[in-house]
């Protein structure tokens, strides 16, 4: 039945239940009175109801016509958002939730100051994080379970839009007396590899980014602990002779906080490029756009 209704008589009874007049409603819409006359007997003959009925005061409603009023009214402003072009986003009182992606590397030299960041300008914005590798973030990008995720991308699918965040490197972290130190800040290749080491993965395995570059020139590590998150690794390497090499971000800032110092890696390894990937149907999305810019500054801080 609907696909035979002319929907946009439900504009012109809309207005003239509002005008309770053919010439007004005619006026406001732009058509002429007889135009409008043709669109209310269609109106009736559609909906089985006089709707409105002559009398010394103007058009007056019948009871169906009352009953349709709100409901009509509904319809034509839910039209009208439909068709609007999209407002401005005003991330002070906006409010939406959003799940982001990424290693645990990013947690604290990125999202803290980013989560700092939007509880002061956007404060009706949540954002959720998961932990995730490369492989787990695009899957869960593709089953609508995360909205953005960002870190080392080897190939994404062309429904995936990325952008460079930032280029990490990789550096040694120990304590300040570690022995590693005995001979200076420089220590070679065969000095780092002569510690056990510390390796924080995402997915729990005893391999990480380092020791695929460490294979391709023949070389391995003694992993003494691995672990999913950076959260005890400052108080570990302050306590023992354990060393951990990282990226440069999260490496840093460990050493900006606690007796611990970073050390170069004698090793040519090309720098890591970080992208920020998402699913291209949020491209345009005002609200996802800002999210993006927001997530970029803080990388780049």
């Amino acid at each position: 039945m609907l696909l035979n209704f002319d929907l946009n008589l439900l504009v012109i009874l809309h207005t003239l239940l509002e005008e309770r007049s053919v010439t007004r409603t005619g006026a406001r819409l732009g058509r002429t009175q007889s135009a409008i006359s043709n669109a209310l007997k269609r109106l009736r003959d559609g909906l089985g109801d006089p709707l409105l009925v002559r009398t010394p005061d103007g058009l007056s409603p019948t009871p169906r016509a009352v009953e349709l009023a709100p409901l009509v009214a509904r319809i034509v402003e839910d039209a009208g958002a439909c068709i609007a072009p999209p407002g401005a986003f005003d991330p002070a009182t906006a409010e939406a939730r959003f799940t982001l992606g990424a290693p645990d590397r990013f947690s604290l030299p990125v999202f803290l100051p980013l989560l700092e960041h939007l509880g002061k300008v956007a404060p009706g914005i949540v954002l959720n994080l998961r932990t995730t590798d490369r492989d787990y973030a695009v899957r869960l990008i593709e089953g609508d379970e995360i909205d953005l995720a960002i870190g080392w991308f080897d190939h994404t699918a062309p429904h995936l839009e990325q952008v460079m965040a930032f280029e990490d490197r990789f550096v040694c972290l120990c304590r300040e007396d570690h022995p590693l130190l005995d001979n200076g800040r420089h220590p070679t290749l065969t000095d780092i590899l002569g510690f056990s080491h510390v390796v924080v993965s995402s997915t729990g395995d005893r391999r990480a980014a380092f020791d695929a570059v460490l294979a391709q020139d023949g070389h391995r590590r003694s992993i003494a602990a691995t672990m999913m998150s950076f959260t005890i690794v400052p108080e570990l390497l302050m306590q023992s002779d354990l060393i951990g090499v990282f990226t440069h971000r999260t490496s840093e800032y460990f050493a900006a906080r606690y007796p611990l110092v970073t050390v170069p890696v004698p090793l040519e390894v090309a720098p890591i490029a970080n992208h920020l990937i998402w699913h291209r149907r949020f491209a345009k999305d005002p609200a996802h756009r800002w999210l993006r810019e927001q997530i970029m500054a803080a990388c780049n801080a």
